[in-house]
């Protein structure tokens, strides 16, 4: 079982590599625990994936959404809210769960806006995605959970969202897991063209900027969310059912108009909400984070940035580590859950 005195024996052979701010894509077997909390089957930290799935998911209304979510450990534990990406869903942490459960861990485990069994609450809603309302969609689920303070952790749009939440609102982060370092959205350095290949890479953000571009997300999710999934994580070997269990999670009614107003957002295609304005101007201006932070990057993931975290370091004033797994692509908690599970704990215990 990964503990934090024990986290340097977590992964195992790698220890070296860890040295170097490389890790391996796995790490030394850990006792997994069911979804009560308990300890169970022993789990792969890297595996083609399984159809296993959370126990019945829980709602709460928090805003203007009715949160669908997971939980899984003691309810009295130290909390650790895990936040998904675009095309992915709570199951990218269906394996990291219980590896925290087992810890002690309380763990929720939420679909953002548009995924899963997420609700508005008001069919007059703005439904908007821009990057601030999905961060304060967090802390009302906090605040009608009743959690003061969490450890966040995410990848992709959860990536974003719990840095956010940490940048605005420290007070409410204990320590943070950022998949791809530091992803707040200046939409006026958004305007700077990258290397074509790195353009390249985002072309789904361009198409969705078209008509043809939401009728085909609306026409298409499936076949468009496991072409990404293979393009972002070229070394990951998912199966059907897998993928097949996530994608259950575009049914949700606003799936489209979320997806597609996130994205043109970004590009200044799309309006936000006036009453968020000057957060997002905080945020514009690339505010510091100060709480205790492991960056975590895939080796192969397309969107890593060159530098081993160079490029972000002194976006992060706190204590800080940066890991690189080698061998993974996009969905780091997914394609190596033992490696994300080792981040929750060894930022927790800075």
């Amino acid at each position: 079982m990964i503990n934090r005195r024990t986290f340097g024996k977590a992964v195992g052979a790698g220890a070296a590599a860890a040295s170097l701010g490389i890790w391996p894509s796995s790490s030394a077997p850990a006792s997994a625990a069911t979804p009560d909390g308990r300890n169970g089957a022993r789990l792969s930290s890297k595996s083609p994936g399984t159809a296993r799935s959370f126990g019945p998911l829980r709602y709460v209304d928090a805003g203007v959404l009715r949160i669908g979510y997971a939980e899984v450990g003691p309810a009295d534990g130290p909390v650790a809210i895990l936040l998904h990406g675009w095309p992915y869903d709570i199951h990218s942490f269906v394996d990291v769960a219980p590896l925290l459960a087992a810890e002690g861990y309380r763990v929720i485990v939420p679909y953002l806006r548009g995924h899963g069994t997420t609700r508005f609450l008001s069919s007059r809603t703005f439904r908007n995605a821009q990057q601030v309302v999905v961060a304060l969609d967090i802390i009302a689920l906090m605040d009608a959970l009743k959690i003061n303070k969490a450890v966040l952790a995410g990848f992709d749009w959860g990536s974003r969202t719990a840095d956010i939440i940490a940048a605005l609102w420290p007070d409410r982060c204990k320590a943070l897991v950022s998949v791809t370092g530091y992803l707040i959205t200046n939409r006026e350095m958004n305007k700077t063209p990258l290397p074509p290949k790195s353009e390249f890479a985002w072309w789904y953000q361009y198409y969705f900027t078209t008509e043809r571009g939401r009728l085909g997300l609306e026409a298409y999710p499936d076949e468009l969310a496991k072409l990404v999934w293979t393009f972002n994580s070229p070394t990951w070997d998912f199966d059907d059912a897998t993928f097949d269990r996530t994608a259950r999670a575009f049914d949700n009614p606003d799936y489209t108009s979320i997806v597609i107003h996130n994205y043109r957002w970004r590009l200044g295609l799309a309006k936000g909400d006036p009453r968020y304005d000057r957060l997002e101007e905080r945020l514009a201006e690339g505010p510091v984070i100060g709480v205790p932070t492991v960056t975590l990057d895939g080796e192969v993931d397309p969107f890593t940035p060159a530098g081993d975290g160079a490029n972000y370091r002194d976006k992060f004033s706190g204590p800080y580590a940066h890991r690189t797994l080698k061998g993974v692509g996009h969905n780091v908690p997914q394609e190596a859950p033992e490696a994300f599970a080792a981040a929750v704990l060894e930022v927790d215990g800075f």
